[in-house]
């Protein structure tokens, strides 16, 4: 099997040596179409079977991607501070 973009010894590009053609894969059956109502019910049994965090558990993941945003915030902002002083003591 080749790779592309090889080349042959000439530098030109190698032929293919594989002349299989590929299968096309089986056709998949049409789905039945389902309505509102049916649709509703299947998205309230999916939602039966998730596994949701407690209150307590939703506060402290609150509390660390808060705590994450200002530290990154902060970071950010010190970056751009000195950059910035730094580009305007290059020009002066």
């Amino acid at each position: 099997m080749q790779r592309q973009g090889q080349v042959d010894a000439d530098g030109a590009p190698a032929a293919r040596k594989d002349t299989q053609t590929r299968a096309r894969p089986a056709p998949r059956p049409k789905k039945e179409r389902l309505g509102p109502a049916e649709f509703s019910r299947q998205v309230r049994a999916e939602l039966r079977k998730v596994a949701w965090p407690t209150r307590a558990e939703v506060i402290n993941y609150s509390i660390v991607v808060f705590i994450a945003l200002v530290l990154l915030t902060g970071l950010i902002f010190g970056l751009d501070y000195l950059f910035g002083k730094f580009v305007i003591l290059l020009f002066k």
